[in-house]
């Protein structure tokens, strides 16, 4: 026997038995006979030199060294388990479902999709839209993109892609675009602001980091989304507050206007997936959105 580790055939045996607390229970389960399960029990303790079970009736009992080796089987065994079952579950082929808000998805993702097909032709993705926050076990999803503050849940791995920037924009075509596009932040004290329900200390976030007594704001019209807080500001209903990346292509194109810049916040952009999940996948993936968000 190895100095280091069991042989897997014993180890396994131990494990199922002291799991299903029964040799026979064990010998159905690993499709063995009883003799040959008791026979890995007797080599391992042999090797041991300590007994691993007690008998106490017609049940078996851990002895403390019985205990200490099977939290360590156990630590190593569930999440083999588990990652052979997702594994298994896995189509060849499958492509990634990612999930992210629908604001991302439609003025920062689908613009990209084409650059993504060229520039990573192995990453295929369903996409899964959702303006709720994904559970713990982001369920449904192999992965989901968000715009997020720490803490984290304690089951996601967390890939940080970039610090969030935000700030307010303006069409050209606003009643007030001539008189603020040259004022200073303040002149926004004197404005109703348009604003999402999604995001809704983002003006406060913005005021604070400008010099602005956020308490002082007008808030004006509310969208539950930001796409649609976005779509009233093209269409110059008001100013609005949005990251930057959303609206970048906007602001090259003309249709908005940044006067006052952008701002980093506490939240990031981040690509999550569960831990120990094992998807290089979703790494590849990182990557490439680091660098799209960076450009």
């Amino acid at each position: 026997m190895s100095r280091d580790l069991p042989p897997l055939n014993a180890l396994r045996a131990f494990e199922a038995t002291a799991r299903l607390d029964s040799v026979s229970r064990a010998a159905d389960e690993l499709h063995v006979t009883h003799g040959a399960i008791s026979r890995h029990l007797k080599a391992l303790e042999e090797a041991l030199g300590t007994a691993l079970f007690v008998r106490e009736g017609r049940g078996l009992t851990l002895t403390p060294a019985g205990r200490r080796l099977h939290e360590a089987a156990d630590a190593a065994f569930v999440p083999l388990r588990q990652a052979w079952s997702e594994l298994r579950r896995r189509p060849q082929h499958a492509p990634l479902v990612l999930g992210c808000p629908g604001s991302v998805l439609a003025r920062w993702m689908i613009p990209r999709l084409d650059r993504l097909a060229r520039e990573r032709p192995d990453l295929k993705l369903h996409l899964s839209a959702s303006e709720t926050t994904p559970d713990a076990a982001l369920t449904g999803l192999d992965a989901a993109l968000l715009i997020a503050q720490a803490p984290w849940p304690a089951e996601w791995q967390v890939h940080v892609l970039a610090t969030e920037r935000i700030g307010p924009v303006i069409s050209p075509r606003a009643a007030d675009f001539a008189r603020l596009r040259e004022a200073s932040p303040r002149a926004l004290l004197e404005v109703p602001l348009l604003h999402t329900q999604s995001r809704p200390q983002a003006w406060a976030d913005w005021a604070s980091r400008n010099g602005v007594d956020a308490a002082a704001l007008t808030l004006g019209t509310g969208f539950d989304h930001l796409y649609y807080l976005l779509e009233a500001a093209q269409a110059g209903l008001g100013v609005a507050i949005a990251p930057e990346p959303l609206v970048a292509e906007d602001l090259a194109a003309g249709r908005l206007v940044a006067p006052w810049g952008f701002v980093e916040t506490e939240a990031k952009w981040v690509l999550v997936e569960r831990k120990r999940a094992g998807d290089p996948r979703v790494l590849r993936l990182a990557q490439w959105l680091r660098e799209a968000l960076a450009t």
